[in-house]
């Protein structure tokens, strides 16, 4: 019989709060979308509801996730430890977490505009039913990539109560980027998951993987260059957007010969390449206001 401190704990490592590179990746994109779409001063207030939105369904994603692979996680060396796939945790109790997660999340929007909550329906499809396109989607990775960029256009809708088409942009460029990070992770476990029938980006670009994770970093940094021109930034956005490049270049140092421990080290990486594209938008809007 396990106490209330184990069971939190189990709940906390499922939810992967002791793990927050998922978090960060998930947050960076709702970030830039909040300072295009409040012109560099979004209300306080909607910022704490997203960052706070994406804690909790980040958290309910990674419930959903394990559950939808707990007969596989078993048998993949990184994944074999988790809650779900030990047994610590039981599939009622897991289903049951990811819908307070969510119900608490969508509590949170609901002082925001109505175009916010009617967004909230496909991207909890989305957070819900990624999992599972593991089994019949050659690339999983970029309906990943519109998962976690969907706090892009709410953020826009939050704050503008419109859906302009740079919002939709900056969309793509995040689905770029997860099927570059997403890539780079889903490296690690090829072996793994070749073994179990799980398709991965990695299986399907096969040998022209490590080139076509660096296609996607160009095309992410070329499309946020296009938002940063359509959105008036200076200098310092796309300082930002070099030092996101000069990240990207030390990427393929990492994954280049395909080693597993790189791999998922340039994966984590991938926070700071995010952080260096919103410390550039942040600085920009700083120190060059709109109408400046």
């Amino acid at each position: 019989m396990t106490t209330i401190s184990e069971r939190l704990s189990l709940y906390e490592r499922l939810m992967r709060l002791d793990k927050p590179i998922g978090i960060l990746l998930l947050l960076w994109p709702t970030l830039w979308g909040l300072w295009i779409a409040g012109m560099g001063r979004p209300s306080a207030f909607v910022v704490w509801i997203f960052v706070l939105g994406t804690v909790l369904m980040r958290s309910a994603g990674c419930v959903i996730n394990d559950y939808a692979d707990r007969n596989f996680d078993a048998h993949v060396e990184r994944t074999r430890n988790r809650p779900l796939a030990t047994g610590e945790v039981s599939t009622h109790e897991a289903l049951i977490l990811a819908a307070v997660l969510s119900l608490t999340a969508f509590v949170l929007i609901l002082p925001l505009d109505r175009m916010v909550i009617w967004l909230s329906v496909p991207a909890l499809f989305l957070a819900a039913s990624y999992p599972f396109t593991k089994r019949f989607l050659a690339i999983p990775q970029a309906y990943l990539g519109i998962a976690f960029g969907f706090g892009i256009p709410m953020a826009f809708a939050a704050l503008q109560q419109t859906l302009p088409p740079i919002a939709w942009v900056m969309m793509l460029a995040n689905v770029f980027w997860a099927v570059a990070y997403d890539t780079e992770y889903a490296m690690v476990d090829r072996p793994d998951d070749l073994k179990i029938g799980i398709r991965t980006s990695a299986i399907t670009f096969g040998r022209f993987d490590v080139a076509a994770v660096m296609t996607c970093y160009v095309a992410t940094l070329a499309l946020m260059a296009w938002v940063g021109v359509a959105a008036g930034r200076g200098w310092l956005y796309f300082g930002g957007l070099a030092v996101a490049s000069v990240i990207a270049g030390y990427h393929f140092t990492l994954i280049r010969d395909r080693d597993r421990a790189l791999c998922f080290k340039a994966f984590l990486h991938n926070n700071w390449l995010g952080g260096a594209i919103f410390a550039g938008l942040a600085l920009d809007y700083l120190f060059r206001p709109v109408g400046a």
